[in-house]
């Protein structure tokens, strides 16, 4: 993974990990790598960033462990260039992340890709908790009934429950804010691409928080801890 690099991976995965979980610009830790002898400039740590961040990801979804049948799904905003574009994202009934999906934009198209995405990598769920936005209800009685259609094994599929209610989805409300957390020091991102790696980084350290890799179920590793194995 880190073959031909000048630098040490332990170094490599310290910036990355640091700038992905922590309110650090890359200026603070060109400045914090300085302090400790290691001379690397912050433009250096912004390609490692995107170049690992979705090899980590990857990985991370291999070892993802189940999430529950009952979901929350939501979108929140993320600023990009002057520009407000989308964060689809879905928790379960225990505030496991299931999926998450950047959109340039929000109505229906965007809200159906972010749902089959879900659907395809986790299955379906029995019950699905959306606020009032019709288009959100509107995909999801359109995927549901795609999934029905496409089940090679031709059960009886219950149709997935709708429930919206702004109240019953404040838990996936308060859930943004752990990303939203680390997006507002950043002031913005360059561009579409550069945000959906980033954020993709972004929502890998908040389900390793959340201990939701497979081997982190019983073990209690720290956030560095599993960094690590997943870069073994």
């Amino acid at each position: 993974m880190f073959k031909g690099r000048h630098f040490d991976r332990t170094v490599i995965l310290l910036c990355i990990r640091w700038y992905l979980a922590y309110n650090l610009t890359l200026r603070n830790l060109e400045e914090m790598m300085a302090e400790r002898g290691i001379s690397v400039d912050h433009a250096t740590i912004h390609r490692w960033v995107v170049r690992y961040s979705p090899e980590l990801l990857k990985r991370f979804n291999a070892r993802k462990r189940a999430v529950t049948a009952k979901w929350h799904v939501d979108e929140t905003y993320i600023k990009v260039r002057g520009r407000w574009m989308y964060l689809y994202r879905a928790i379960d009934s225990n505030g496991d992340t299931v999926e998450f999906r950047f959109s340039a934009r929000r109505d229906l198209i965007a809200a159906k890709r972010f749902l089959r995405k879900a659907l395809k990598r986790h299955g379906r769920p029995e019950r699905i908790v959306i606020d009032g936005r019709q288009t959100n209800r509107e995909a999801i009685m359109s995927c549901d009934a795609e999934s029905r259609l496409q089940d090679r094994a031709r059960r009886r599929l219950k149709p997935i429950r709708i429930r919206q209610s702004q109240y019953l989805n404040n838990h996936i409300e308060q859930d943004h804010r752990a990303v939203k957390r680390r997006v507002h020091p950043m002031l913005g991102f360059k561009s579409a691409d550069n945000a959906r790696v980033i954020l993709g980084g972004i929502e890998l350290v908040h389900m390793l928080r959340k201990q939701q890799a497979k081997y982190a179920c019983s073990r209690q590793l720290s956030l560095a801890e599993q960094f690590h194995l997943l870069a073994a």
